[in-house]
């Protein structure tokens, strides 16, 4: 009788539907799809052994450790071992697959941490995350891994530790450090908890709980209509918790497809739509760029490299569960990146990452069926974010800023200490053959004051300045741009940090040039303020060429490319830098623009020119209307490039100038084009207009494409547009079409 108190359907689900998830999650997260004899598999899981082999063999359960040499707490490295050991009991080709006696160590080892330091009955210590999700995964992963090794009193004791530390009503409520990646995170222990204990509720509430992930956000943590991903309320980061929010569903779609808990909700759509706008605009040639990777960006050499192996895993996972086409778009898209990171080879650094990854990797590289998608051309303005991404054939651009909403960096953990300017307007650029430009010890030894691309305040700050957690936004508001795809102008109001500097700066971003602005350039802190034209890291011996031609006004780095500045003395520098834990010298050349001590309304213009020769470099120099200044100052900054039938202006306040008018703030992108029509782009980055009038003078015979937002348009003599209510497109750009007269 005592069986007819289980519902007939819970019972069924408990006996018959478990067991394909502890087979899935084996499959999908320790590794499959490979050959165990096969190299490099072979000789992979053949170390996986003898390091487990190790572990099990060194084990000494103390009151104080698990290993000698791994003291309690230990959060990350002794579930790690553990979780290591039980990977070799599960795997194929170990050498110690299905045996008895490391399951039985795994098991011992698990309850020892549980009974030790993980225990339902400890106080929290130190971070959350740890105790929320990085041990309870590590443990639980195990824990499946080994199966009916771990008894039924061990395996209650787990269960009831996991559920002190990880209790429902964390999943109440979406906010905290329940939002986003970590949520994401959460629902993966649960859905591990559910599993482990065949409990259909927590499994119906790991589902659940992933709901509020899904739809796009206005504020804080999440993902934005424009492919922004923040986390921590104000820090861009889709290298680390987007790769693993976007890691952690793609395992859950998984694990949990064909089961009773399949993911249906609608808007999981949105996840699948963050491969192509939120993470491959800020891959390059298989790397992840710095600019979205927040504290992370100081752990080692080529964590780049790294963090877009992590997205590229997870994104060949997600298209497993995917429609045939993304997973075809997708395909070709990795297997692009793969082909093209000469720098750290994607397909030999996965042997020691992911052998699930590896084997998704090394079939559609041997696939000829799969194309390998090229670096697409254009421009991608993710203006919550403040960052923006410029590809142009042979060269490759990332812009970092700050603003009221994203914070000019994050430190936290000991990690990113001297960040401070990353969000000053730093610009990232690639040419052929650079991809290890910031991958090799650059932030542990480039000068933190002279980031490329930031004007500062070169007033000396503590290690860590600001507060932690990214919570460092300057009260600056205008900050975006306009893009039609191809080009785009990008302006930052810029307030210096912890500093009484203000700039305006603006970046015109062309097929090969980015015309680089600044004005009203203010500062009161008694130290020179400087704008830093480049600091590039080069050969360590030193053989590059730096030209200077301070009468022509240009200047050549070899190998790398030109800068004309047609109104200012350069300064440079070429020198050998020391940093990092484990001390690693590195050179560079910096050229810099030195405004004085206490600017008052300092400015400047120069032209960055990627991969440019020494002749296109002069050649650029000697035609000064190649590009035109229109203005530049703390009202307005604008250019007009006429090969390129370019005007473009922000308008930090309202003004007119090279035919344009805006009754208001705003960004302004004309496009002419030989066939008659022209585009007129526009943005509001303040994202706070009710209307805008935006006026050129320019007779237009009729209006091909309006936009929802554009209330009226009146042609003839000059065009007069009028907009409605742009503050709610979180300074996303609106393109009209017209044909001139």
């Amino acid at each position: 009788m005592a069986g007819a108190l289980i519902p007939p359907r819970a019972e069924r689900v408990r006996d018959d539907s478990f067991a394909p998830l502890r087979r899935r999650w084996l499959d999908v997260t320790a590794g499959s799809g490979f050959d165990a004899a096969a190299e490099p598999y072979r000789t992979r899981l053949a170390k996986l052994g003898a390091t487990a082999a190790g572990y099990r063999d060194t084990m000494a359960p103390a009151g104080t450790s698990l290993w000698p040499s791994l003291p309690f707490p230990s959060f990350i490295a002794t579930p790690t071992r553990l979780q290591t050991m039980a990977r070799a009991y599960a795997l194929p080709g170990t050498g110690l697959t299905d045996d008895a006696n490391l399951a039985a160590a795994v098991a011992g080892g698990i309850d020892h941490y549980r009974r030790q330091v993980y225990a339902a009955d400890a106080d929290q210590v130190g971070n959350w995350w740890h105790w929320q999700i990085g041990v309870p995964r590590k443990l639980l992963d195990a824990a499946l891994l080994i199966g009916p090794h771990l008894t039924e009193p061990q395996s209650g004791a787990l269960r009831d530790a996991v559920d002190r530390f990880v209790p429902e009503c964390l999943l109440d409520d979406y906010s905290g450090t329940s939002t986003g990646a970590n949520r994401v995170d959460l629902c993966v222990v649960t859905l591990l908890r559910a599993i482990l204990r065949s409990d259909p509720g927590k499994a119906a509430l790991a589902v659940s709980a992933l709901s509020p992930v899904f739809p796009y956000v206005d504020e804080g943590d999440g993902i934005y209509r424009d492919g922004s991903f923040v986390q921590h309320t104000s820090i861009p980061y889709q290298g680390t918790y987007g790769a693993s929010l976007l890691s952690g569903l793609a395992t859950l779609f998984a694990v949990l497809r064909g089961s009773p808990w399949e993911i249906t909700d609608p808007n999981g759509q949105i996840v699948r739509d963050m491969v192509e706008r939120s993470f491959a605009p800020v891959v390059h040639d298989g790397f992840c760029m710095d600019l979205v990777s927040g504290r992370a960006i100081d752990r080692g050499p080529y964590g780049d490299h790294r963090r877009g192996r992590a997205i590229a895993s997870a994104i060949l996972l997600l298209g497993e569960t995917a429609s045939a086409s993304e997973r075809a778009r997708w395909q070709a898209m990795v297997k692009g990146w793969a082909l093209r990171d000469a720098c750290e080879p994607m397909l030999k650094a996965a042997e020691s990452d992911d052998l699930g990854f590896h084997a998704r990797l090394a079939a559609i590289l041997g696939d000829d069926t799969i194309p390998a998608a090229a670096e697409p051309a254009g421009h991608r303005l993710l203006a919550m974010s403040a960052r923006a991404v410029h590809r142009r054939p042979g060269w490759c651009a990332g812009l970092s800023m700050a603003s009221d909403r994203i914070g000019h960096y994050e430190h936290g953990n000991g990690e990113n200490l001297r960040g401070w300017h990353t969000g000053s307007g730093m610009l990232y650029w690639w040419g052929e053959g650079h991809g290890d430009q910031y991958s090799d010890s650059f932030w542990p030894t480039v000068d933190p004051y002279r980031l490329p691309g930031t004007t500062v305040s070169t007033l000396r700050l503590a290690d860590g300045a600001g507060e932690g957690w990214g919570d460092t936004r300057p009260p600056g508001r205008w900050v975006g741009g306009a893009t039609d795809g191809l080009y785009a102008t990008v302006g930052q109001h810029l307030n210096g940090f912890e500093s009484t500097m203000e700039a305006f700066k603006s970046w015109f971003f062309l097929d090969d040039a980015v015309v680089c602005l600044g004005a009203g350039i203010t500062g009161g802190d008694g130290v020179p303020v400087e704008t830093i034209v480049d600091n590039r890291r080069v050969d360590d011996r030193g053989t590059a060429l730096l030209t200077v031609d301070d009468e022509a006004g240009w200047a050549h780095l070899e190998g790398h490319g030109g800068y004309v500045l047609p109104c200012a003395r350069l300064r440079t520098l070429r020198e050998k830098r020391t940093g990092g834990q484990d001390p690693v010298t590195r050179s560079y050349a910096t050229l810099w623009l030195d405004h004085g001590v206490d600017p008052d309304s300092a400015d400047y213009v120069y032209l960055l020119l990627p991969g440019a020769s020494p002749a296109r470099t002069r050649a650029r120099a000697a035609d000064p209307g190649w590009a035109r200044v229109l203005a530049n100052t703390a009202r307005l900054q604008g250019v007009r490039v006429p090969s390129l039938g370019i005007t473009a202006v922000n308008f930090w306040n309202e003004g007119a100038v090279g035919g344009l008018a805006a009754s208001d703030p705003c960004a302004v992108l004309v496009r002419e084009f030989g066939d008659g029509t022209a585009t007129l782009t526009v943005s509001d980055p303040r994202r706070d207009l009710n209307a805008l009038t935006l006026t050129w003078d320019r007779p237009v015979a009729e209006v091909l494409h309006g936009h929802p937002l554009l209330a009226s348009a009146a042609i003839g003599a000059r065009l007069t547009l009028v907009f409605g209510r742009l503050a709610d497109q979180g300074g996303g750009s609106k393109t009209v079409t017209v044909r001139l007269s």
